[in-house]
């Protein structure tokens, strides 16, 4: 194996991936809920200002995807930034980001399910689904994804190249339906909560764009779960920076192709407005008038989409839900895989659990919120541990890390408040857990 292997301690997982499986990775982690909800949530709050926060999201993005992918290269083991804090910050910035990826995440995980379904009943029906439909038939899909995780990275990996592929398709035949029948009204209007200001006063404007830009930083940062899938990873050193820098180029052209063209079809508050019934992409080609073999196509490929990001999802989590049990910040029995030594079973249980209690929020908008700031603060802390990487140790310049540092923290003071204190707290139970679990060892 290439590079450095500083894994911790008990039975390890097999390096089954190489670079195209980890660009797969990347890829199914992203296009799924940003490309099929968050851009919608955003247009709420910029307006026809969103391509601006998309670019600034991804400019974000690439500055953490690049911390990450120095760490993954010089710790290359299961855990992502939980390991990455304890190693290099300390045990309880270990415990902080460890707790926040397992809420963040789960809360992205609920958003697909509920998206996923919200899009099938679309489809099957021609009607939105009911809240409570929505809510049980998520649910089916969580048990039925963490079942396919059981059966390991290999197996589950070859599903996702599947997802990709009809993911891309899909988005493809709805930027060629947006413009072949939207209204031309990229300028119009601003979204739902910003309208007036975004059209008159440069500082809502700038609020606007910056909260946008935070509900769409989290569309991107699937490209960690190539770094917290590190473990299985093949020669990871040189693997995991380029699937890293791959997958979020690709994606990044995705979401500004996709934005524009719901731009031009619908303009900014009707692209607000499709967001709300939870169908975004399918909602817009309806609104335009497009056929409905192509809002059909494009509701199976948000349904492919956000089935992969769950899929990739309860991979990443309960990848470092089997680190906090190695580092003892978990029951031991989240360290232990099954016979085969492909999988940490209790893990993968354990984190379906928690996007189970997600799921049953039935909120798309309040789980994809909460997601957001716990998110920004994770790759904060990512950041904060890729500045006390050696010289030798780096990929990029220091002044990288420094930006993704202080790009995340101002963002996440633009989430909405409260989100912002449920994020708070949460960090104060994780120290107060640390604390805890150090003195009863």
């Amino acid at each position: 194996m290439a590079g450095t292997d500083d894994r911790g301690g008990g039975a390890q997982l097999a390096r089954t991936v190489g670079l195209g499986g980890a660009v797969v990775l990347g890829l199914g982690s992203i296009l799924g809920t940003g490309a099929f909800v968050a851009l919608g949530l955003g247009a709420g709050a910029a307006g026809a200002w969103l391509p601006v926060a998309v670019v600034a999201a991804g400019l974000l993005a690439a500055c953490n995807g690049l911390s990450s992918a120095q760490l993954a290269a010089k710790l290359p083991s299961s855990g992502g930034t939980y390991l990455y804090a304890q190693r290099l910050l300390n045990p309880m910035a270990g415990t902080m980001a460890g707790a926040t990826f397992l809420v963040a995440k789960s809360c992205s995980a609920a958003t697909a399910a509920l998206g996923a379904v919200s899009y099938a009943v679309r489809l099957a029906t021609g009607e939105p689904a009911s809240g409570l439909v929505v809510t049980v038939g998520a649910a089916a899909v969580v048990v039925a994804t963490a079942a396919l995780v059981v059966g390991g990275l290999r197996r589950s990996n070859a599903v996702n190249a599947g997802l990709v592929a009809v993911t891309l398709a899909g988005l493809g035949v709805f930027v060629w339906a947006a413009y072949g029948w939207g209204a031309g009204v990229i300028g119009g209007a601003g979204g739902t909560r910003q309208a007036a200001s975004l059209n008159g006063n440069g500082v809502e404007m700038g609020i606007g764009v910056l909260e946008a830009a935070a509900l769409c930083f989290v569309a991107y940062t699937g490209y960690g779960r190539v770094a917290t899938l590190g473990e299985e990873i093949k020669h990871p050193r040189r693997n995991i920076p380029v699937a890293v820098v791959a997958t979020l180029a690709v994606s990044a052209a995705a979401y500004l192709l996709v934005t524009l063209a719901a731009l031009y079809a619908v303009g900014p508050a009707g692209f607000a407005v499709a967001a709300e019934g939870g169908a975004t992409l399918e909602n817009v080609l309806h609104m335009s008038g497009a056929p409905g073999w192509a809002r059909g196509a494009v509701a199976v490929a948000a349904v492919a989409a956000m089935l992969g990001v769950l899929l990739n999802l309860v991979l990443g989590l309960s990848r470092v839900a089997l680190a906090m049990g190695r580092g003892g910040e978990l029951p031991k029995a989240f360290a232990k895989l099954d016979k085969s030594g492909k999988t940490p079973l209790v893990a993968v249980m354990g984190v379906a659990v928690v996007i189970l209690l997600a799921v049953a929020t039935g909120s798309i908008a309040a789980a994809w919120s909460f997601s957001a700031v716990t998110v920004l603060i994770y790759y904060g802390l990512t950041n904060a541990a890729a500045l006390r990487l050696a010289a030798k140790d780096r990929i990029a310049p220091k002044w990288v890390s420094w930006a993704g540092l202080i790009g995340c923290v101002g963002l996440a003071a633009f989430v909405e408040g409260p989100y912002l204190i449920a994020a708070m707290l949460l960090l104060g139970a994780a120290a107060a857990w640390h604390t805890i679990a150090r003195l009863m060892q």
